[in-house]
């Protein structure tokens, strides 16, 4: 990660802060960002709107262009970089002369794979594959998840059905330690046949300027019951950005909701919710450096909570990392970490403080931001950055494209 991202210049010329002032008649929209206490040295910037969905270009009083993308929900989005301190920044918004899809999701046989600038980020596995070797059981096979993960230059973060662990896959969603309706099902360890996770619908995929995306629905199935059972729905909502800087950036939101009039208890255990298995040459106590946001490591971070955590390796030669940023609004927030002590799987575990449970009542949403990038990490970027997550920017919105 480098740190030349911090690195700005103060814009002085008054003569521009003057002309970006004025009102522009041709503008769709016209509203401003104001800075935090701190420099963001890259920030998404997201408010509701009344713009019909598609991509935008949007122009600061400072002279930046960026694009701004409107999702079917008409909440537009954009990334921007180092925003100043308290700095008030005006924008306006203009319909892009032709659409540009500069992020993508192309759809495989049985993988959607994404793409940046052209540039591989990840691919969701949406149908159960062929597995990469004759001698794993069938019970393994598995769909619903990322494979590969990887870095800017196209380096691989990620392992998939590793020896060691079968049932782990890139970056996926299980719960191991249930109760439900009497009986226990393991959805984690797939080989004890006593749960499983599956892919039930694969709702819509989309391109975009600022990020490309799926919606797709999991479903949990009781294996124990003497008919099997659903007892999980699992939403998950994808998105992979468009980064104007040296990085990749997915976020994850899942929402889950029971369901059967039966609620699913989640005891106590060290691990369980989102996964993440790096690469296989991390393998061994000395194979992955693990550093959390509160500064502990493999050696002492193990059950403790945390902000974000950096999972990184060398693979080929060269120096990798992924960070998890774990959203303020998951419950146990900041959540408690199975770090694992000589394997390189890292997981934000919310059973480890306290019994969860998922009721008919109410959904219940994870939300999970991986950002991956080339070269060691660096603490104080990813703080700015978990910040930006968890505290977004104001936006005031001065002219809307109402009548």
């Amino acid at each position: 990660m480098q740190v030349r991202w911090f690195h700005f210049q103060r814009i002085t010329a008054l003569a521009l802060l003057v002309l970006g002032a004025g009102c522009d008649p041709a503008a769709l929209l016209t509203f401003e960002v104001t800075g935090a206490d701190h420099l963001r040295p890259l920030t998404m910037v997201a408010f509701d709107t009344d713009l019909e969905p598609g991509g935008y270009a949007a122009h600061s009083q400072t002279g930046k262009n960026v694009p701004l993308q409107v999702d079917q929900e008409g909440r537009a989005t954009l990334l921007i970089q180092n925003i100043l301190p308290e700095e008030v920044t005006k924008w306006t918004v203009h319909k892009e002369a032709e659409s540009v899809h500069s992020v993508t999701a192309e759809r495989g046989e049985d993988q959607i794979v994404f793409r940046a600038s052209g540039r591989e980020v990840t691919a969701y596995h949406f149908a159960k594959g062929e597995m990469p070797r004759t001698n794993i059981p069938e019970v393994y096979r598995r769909d619903g998840y990322l494979h590969p993960v990887r870095a800017p230059s196209g380096t691989v973060i990620t392992d998939d059905y590793p020896p060691d662990h079968l049932h782990h896959h890139g970056i996926w969603a299980a719960w191991t330690n249930t109760i439900f309706q009497g009986r226990t099902p393991d959805f984690w360890n797939m080989g004890r046949a006593t749960g499983r996770v599956e892919v039930a619908s694969l709702n819509r995929v989309w391109n975009g300027s600022v990020f490309a995306g799926l919606k797709a629905r999991h479903r949990y199935v009781d294996m124990m019951a003497e008919k099997e059972v659903t007892v999980l729905h699992e939403s998950w909502n994808l998105r992979v950005y468009g980064i104007p800087v040296e990085l990749n950036m997915i976020d994850l939101t899942l929402i889950q909701t029971a369901a059967t009039d039966s609620t699913l208890l989640l005891p106590v255990h060290r691990y369980g919710g989102v996964g993440v298995r790096g690469h296989r040459s991390w393998g061994g106590e000395e194979g992955a450096e693990f550093v959390t946001s509160e500064g502990r490591t493999r050696a002492d971070g193990h059950a403790t909570r945390a902000r974000w955590c950096h999972v990184g390796g060398r693979v080929a030669g060269q120096q990798v990392g992924i960070a998890v940023l774990s959203h303020p609004e998951n419950q146990e927030a900041p959540q408690p970490m199975r770090i694992h002590p000589t394997e390189p799987f890292f997981n934000f575990a919310p059973t480890q403080a306290s019994e969860l449970s998922i009721s008919p009542d109410a959904p219940t949403v994870w939300k999970y931001r991986f950002v991956t990038y080339d070269g060691p990490h660096n603490t104080a970027f990813l703080d700015a950055l978990w910040e930006d997550y968890a505290n977004p920017l104001t936006v005031q919105i001065s002219r809307s494209s109402s009548p």
